[in-house]
């Protein structure tokens, strides 16, 4: 299967991608959208995941990957099925932070759904996006 990109984003208060690292893996649950739920559905082991810190700077800070595809939200109290999450596991944080500001300025990320859906939590990434924010973060 083709590994597939996705960027989820997280509040560094509530879950800091230096937490992500020191734990090792973490269950990424909670997500209250039907979007975004189905962009967890999506999800296969070995697909990779932009780590974007959604307050402070607002800034992609590492890659995670998907070690463990969508399965029952543990959080979901009552709606058992009706929301997933994953399990993810830092590979690397970037060499240099990449800015929502920079993202914004640069035209070879136009397709980039951040930039027009700035609330939807997990989103996919294209191939060519996601190679190119890398480069960008010294990856």
């Amino acid at each position: 299967m083709t590994t597939q990109y996705w960027l989820a984003k997280s509040e560094p208060e509530a879950y800091a991608w230096s937490q992500l690292v020191d734990d090792g893996r973490a269950v990424w649950d909670g997500v209250r959208n039907f979007q975004a739920r189905n962009n967890l559905k999506a999800m296969q082991r070995g697909d990779r995941v932009l780590f974007y810190a959604s307050g402070g700077p607002k800034e992609i800070v590492g890659v995670a990957e998907v070690t463990r595809p969508a399965f029952p939200d543990p959080t979901a109290e009552g709606e058992k099925g009706a929301w997933v999450a994953v399990e993810l596991k830092p590979v690397k944080a970037l060499k240099r932070p990449v800015t929502l500001a920079e993202l914004k300025a640069d035209k070879a990320v136009v397709d980039l759904p951040l930039l027009r859906h700035s609330r939807l939590s997990v989103m996919p990434v294209s191939p060519k996006t996601f190679a190119h924010i890398l480069k960008l973060g010294g990856a």
